[in-house]
């Protein structure tokens, strides 16, 4: 049986890679949103900029719990590779799956056997909205046009929900009212 201080200590670790890879996935989507502008794909653009917004949220979550657990976040941002917006956009939809069906379920079991209701929080907000992101990119390869106009987004400011539709009163995943998101164009 782990003791308390290692299954702390896994949380931990798993808040660090999970801020790491947000804050990696914030400064991507940033350079794919530049490259989707100047290849004139700018709905895509519009997304890419709204999903590393709700990415940066992620990355701020974790850091609080990170903090709250006694230590510093810390990451490496890494060298950006920028294809084509198509292959961005593929690029894009791996990262998501893999947050979405291995990283975040992962890390979110680990938080709830541990005990940790805050770890498991983030977690579970990331893990959705990610969810959102892998969809929202699929859509956008599937449907890939030059000169689309620019889409708005709404990002929720507290757990990076991203949603096409501002039709709604309240955030799916963590219930903030409609007017604590932000919108990206």
């Amino acid at each position: 049986m782990a003791s308390a201080g290692t299954v702390a200590a896994t949380t931990l670790t798993n808040l660090q890679a999970a801020y790491e890879g947000e804050s990696n996935a914030h400064a991507i989507y940033t350079a794919f949103a530049l490259k989707a502008s100047e290849e004139g794909f700018q709905d895509v653009a519009s997304l890419f900029r709204a999903a590393a917004r709700a990415e940066q949220i992620h990355a701020e979550n974790h850091a609080r719990v990170i903090r709250k657990l006694g230590a510093d976040p810390k990451c490496t941002i890494h060298e950006i590779n920028v294809g084509a917006t198509a292959e961005n956009l593929a690029v894009a939809i791996a990262g998501e799956e893999y947050e979405r069906d291995i990283m975040y379920p992962a890390f979110l079991a680990q938080a709830q056997s541990a005990k940790q209701s805050a770890a498991e929080r983030t977690f579970h907000w990331a893990l959705e909205a990610e969810r959102e992101h892998a969809r929202l990119y699929r859509e956008a390869l599937d449907n890939l046009r030059t000169g689309q106009p620019p889409v708005t987004y709404y990002v929720c400011l507290v757990c990076g929900y991203t949603s096409p539709d501002g039709n709604f009163v309240r955030c799916q995943i963590c219930n903030n009212p409609r007017e604590r998101f932000e919108a990206v164009r």
